[in-house]
């Protein structure tokens, strides 16, 4: 039975997965062979952010993306089309996030983890309005600056400087450095989370997107042009190991449409009362409500090696407002 403690603190929510929160298994002693492979294959074999990242980049590579050739010299012809092959899958996944969670409210408030709604005629956000503020950020700087990250590799494999990869030069590698992508960008989004938290940094970046206490798919990449600037510096990653153009656009998905679907404030999407698919990750909402816990992603334990994790639990959340009063005093 819950205590008094645990009963108040599901209260704060419209919806609270089962807690504490599962955490990748493989970082688990004793071992798991059938939970591991449980976990890696509900990101692999299944539909997930990370197979339609997958088949984004596909699409994208066959085409819509130049030859290398015509990528050594920059311009706005093949550089526009990488940015409209970020911004149409962005649009297609928030836009319909959007329209069925909170316009047409396609499934009431089954899984949704905040109670409220987006705001609306509010100061805090740009143009009053929370969706508009967080489509502005996404679209013109978000989108732009992780276009421009791109750019910059595509532009140094064209002309030797980034060490490209052709398959099937290595197919071994090539194939592995898909798995490890996402596992780069969760060690990499950690720690400039962490330090997005200075306060300095938080006061004239990161406080743009926290603004989305109870976020939204739009909120995924809604933040300040310094905060995308320190984000997509992952990129910099393929001007050491050697990759291929697939894997530049893969990466960019990865780091980019997937936080659409973790920030869209639903567990799941519902439809005709069935459970489809899922859509948010709890674990980065109690970031966006608690603030100093959860920096990382579900995918590797940063935050319980590095003491910063919140399972979802009263006691997690009695312990981070300790620390976050420590941390401000």
């Amino acid at each position: 039975m819950p205590n008094d403690a645990e009963t108040r603190e599901a209260g704060r929510w419209n919806y609270r997965p089962p807690v504490p929160l599962a955490q990748n298994p493989l970082f688990q002693w004793p071992p798991k062979p059938a939970a591991i492979f449980r976990w890696y294959a509900a990101f692999w074999l299944e539909v997930s952010t990370t197979t339609l990242c997958l088949v984004f980049a596909l699409i994208a590579y066959f085409l819509v993306l130049p030859d290398l050739a015509e990528m050594q010299v920059l311009a706005w012809g093949w550089v526009s089309q990488v940015w409209l092959a970020n911004l149409i899958p962005q649009v297609i996944c928030a836009g319909t996030l959007h329209y069925w969670l909170i316009m047409r409210k396609g499934q009431g408030d089954k899984t949704k983890y905040d109670p409220r709604d987006q705001a609306r005629d509010n100061g805090t956000f740009t143009f009053g309005n929370q969706v508009h503020d967080n489509m502005f950020w996404h679209i013109a700087s978000g989108i732009t600056l992780w276009t421009a990250a791109q750019v910059l590799v595509f532009w140094g494999m064209a002309n030797g400087y980034a060490p490209a990869m052709l398959f099937p030069g290595n197919p071994l590698w090539f194939v592995a450095f898909f798995v490890l992508i996402p596992i780069w960008s969760s060690f990499h989004f950690y720690w400039i989370h962490r330090a997005l938290h200075w306060p300095p940094l938080y006061k004239l970046a990161h406080s743009l997107h926290h603004r989305n206490v109870n976020v939204g798919p739009w909120s995924g990449i809604s933040m300040h042009p310094v905060e995308h600037l320190l984000f997509y510096t992952n990129f910099l990653i393929h001007f050491v190991v050697p990759s291929h153009p697939l894997h530049v656009l893969f990466h960019g998905y990865v780091q980019s449409t997937h936080p659409v679907f973790s920030h869209s404030g639903f567990e799941e999407i519902v439809v005709n009362d069935k459970r489809r698919a899922k859509a948010g990750v709890f674990f980065h909402q109690l970031h966006h409500r608690y603030f100093e816990c959860n920096y990382g992603t579900v995918e590797m334990p940063w935050d319980r090696w590095f003491g910063s994790y919140h399972d979802g639990s009263a006691q997690a959340t009695d312990d981070t407002r300790a620390r976050k009063k420590q941390m401000y005093t």
